[in-house]
């Protein structure tokens, strides 16, 4: 998608999302304005892809899951199409070597001296709460020599809930906390110290935002909360099931 594309698009977005959404943003000075860059967010909705590339004076690219231009219905239309016009890359972050293309696409972006936006939890809060971070960001951060800027979101998960496609009028919040230079941090093979950096970033997501923190993958959160879920289904069924003979 060309430039003219998204800036165009930003143009016509910006006045919607200022009146009806009125955003606070804090710290907006701390991204610079030239340069290779990353900003870490915090993911609480799916909006949180199109708030805060917005508000950014440089266009913000993300490595968005390829899930989000493959979806069906007119949803999925329209996300693809938005999110082409607002430059979204999408790469498939399942693991092994397709996490290897999301950095290699990233470094690529960076080496051109461009701005990334990355979810360094890998996938939206379950509970509103923050979890654990991948260490892909630490390995962009180290080889890439990139500034880490990192953003709070606030209010997005109640102003698009998962899975609801209109938007409740809410204000929108985000806070970009003061750049992170991690370019004498180490080795990026070095597993510990990708963990020690990558911990770094969540801690600074942690102070802006409030949230509790929870030591372990947003994803293994999902997965025990959707058992929990399955469990409980089971247990009304069966309990339904001995009414009914006690009947």
């Amino acid at each position: 998608m060309t430039v003219l594309a998204y800036t165009i698009l930003k143009a016509f977005l910006s006045p919607i999302l200022m009146l009806l959404f009125r955003p606070k943003v804090t710290g907006l000075r701390n991204v610079p304005s030239i340069g290779p860059v990353i900003i870490a967010s915090n993911h609480l909705s799916f909006s949180d892809s199109i708030f805060m590339p917005l508000v950014v004076p440089r266009k913000v690219t993300f490595l968005a899951k390829s899930e989000y231009f493959t979806s069906p219905g007119i949803k999925g239309f329209f996300t693809k199409i938005t999110f082409h016009a607002l430059g979204q890359v999408p790469v498939e972050r399942s693991g092994g070597r397709r996490s290897e293309a999301a950095i290699d696409t990233g470094l690529r972006v960076l080496a051109e001296g461009d701005c990334i936006g990355i979810y360094p939890e890998g996938t939206r809060s379950p509970d509103g709460r923050l979890y654990k971070g991948r260490t892909g960001i630490a390995r962009l951060a180290l080889e890439s020599g990139a500034l880490v800027i990192p953003v709070a979101m606030f209010n997005t998960a109640e102003i698009q809930p998962t899975g609801k496609l209109i938007p409740k009028l809410k204000q929108v919040a985000m806070v970009f906390g003061e750049p992170m230079d991690f370019s004498d941090s180490g080795d990026s093979d070095d597993p510990k110290t990708l963990r020690k950096v990558t911990d770094e970033i969540m801690e600074a997501l942690q102070r802006l935002s409030g949230q509790e923190y929870v030591d372990i993958y947003a994803t293994a959160a999902k997965a025990k909360i959707a058992r929990e879920e399955r469990e409980n289904s089971q247990n009304s069924d069966r309990q339904a099931e001995g009414d009914e003979e006690d009947e």
